[in-house]
């Protein structure tokens, strides 16, 4: 496979090869501004990045690994990390006013990762449904022009979701002030809630954990076999139907975790996940399309320009920057800082 010819090579040469690479420069580049931006402006520059980067990737990563395998470009993925703050809220909000009357610092500790856990597996089973019931059908009966056909349906997945839960509970707010009530954090002089450090921690785990299921497991590989050539994993006896499901069911679980997650900060209304979706596509257009490995790299890139841009310009413009970059880029590199990994686009 690529991997083991790449390993094959002398690591100088893999490295000089990456370091002249647009991406290699790019990351270079990320690392000096940042290091300059927090000895200007203070260290908050790298916590705020790296804090809010990991969940940025974490969401990305769903995004770039539907489109990489089923070339789907979700434009529902931003209700899934709705459905997942929906889910951490009824989960959580009950245990927490029961806790008011009951003090338990056992439950107290482990009841925000009940919401968060239970999320991901409620986003999880909501993506195996949509696969089976919406887009396995479409497959059957239309593989022309599948990318625009599967984007109207994933827009109108978002418009029903989005209605559904304003006609269900209304337009009301649902969030939590936090989770865990317990004094901040000082890391180089920046206070850190509980919060933000769990929810980044979380991050890097299941971040690790994912990398390993697609590197070192069979399932993994037949995931990676489907999107680099589904015709030959169809030969070599991989059950497409079960990779398909089990691709959307990461995606969407890997969405509502992140939504779960971010409770405290994005709370649960039926368009919260229009902010989140255009952040996942900001990293997934940025790096390229269907470039699992490299949306990770990209949720910390979006997140030091988000930061950058609120601390010296204003948080009115966080999102015009990376969207002027991401126009700037494709102008030059339109197939992404990292080249997509997304083959025969247009044909589909």
């Amino acid at each position: 496979m690529k991997e083991e010819a790449l390993l094959k090579e002398p690591f100088l040469v893999v490295f000089k090869r990456w370091i002249t690479s647009a991406g290699g420069i790019t990351i270079l580049l990320a690392i000096v501004v940042a290091i300059v931006a927090a000895i200007d402006a203070g260290p908050f520059i790298l916590v705020n990045t790296v804090v809010t980067g990991g969940m940025w990737a974490l969401l990305s990563l769903g995004l770039s690994l539907v489109f990489g395998v089923m070339n789907i470009p979700n434009f529902a993925h931003g209700e899934f990390f709705l459905i997942g703050s929906l889910t951490a809220y009824f989960t959580f909000n009950p245990i927490r006013l029961y806790l008011k009357d009951n003090p338990s610092p056992f439950l107290s500790a482990i009841a925000p990762l009940l919401g968060i856990f239970l999320a991901f597996f409620v986003g999880a089973l909501l993506g195996v449904i949509l696969e089976k019931l919406v887009f396995s059908p479409l497959r059957k009966r239309s593989r022309d022009q599948w990318v625009m056909n599967s984007f109207l349906l994933t827009v109108g997945i978002s418009v029903v979701i989005i209605n559904n839960v304003q006609l269900i509970w209304g337009a009301n707010f649902r969030g939590v002030p936090n989770y865990w009530n317990v004094d901040p954090l000082n890391f180089f002089g920046v206070n850190l809630s509980v919060d933000r450090l769990a929810a980044f921690l979380l991050a890097v785990v299941t971040l690790i954990i994912f990398w390993y299921f697609m590197r070192r497991t069979q399932t993994g590989r037949a995931v990676r076999a489907v999107a680099q050539d589904e015709t030959g994993a169809l030969l070599v006896g991989i059950n497409l139907n079960s990779i398909l499901s089990l691709t959307m069911a990461l995606s969407a679980g890997l969405a509502a975790m992140a939504g779960a997650s971010l409770l405290f900060i994005f709370p649960a209304y039926p368009t919260a996940g229009l902010k989140p979706l255009y952040v996942a596509w900001y990293v997934v257009i940025l790096v390229g399309l269907g470039n699992v490995s490299a949306a990770v790299v990209g949720g910390f890139i979006v997140a030091l320009l988000q930061t950058l841009t609120s601390f010296y310009v204003g948080t009115g413009w966080e999102d015009v920057i990376p969207t002027a970059v991401i126009i700037i880029m494709l102008i030059f590199k339109p197939s992404g800082l990292f080249g997509s990994e997304v083959k025969g686009i247009q044909e589909k």
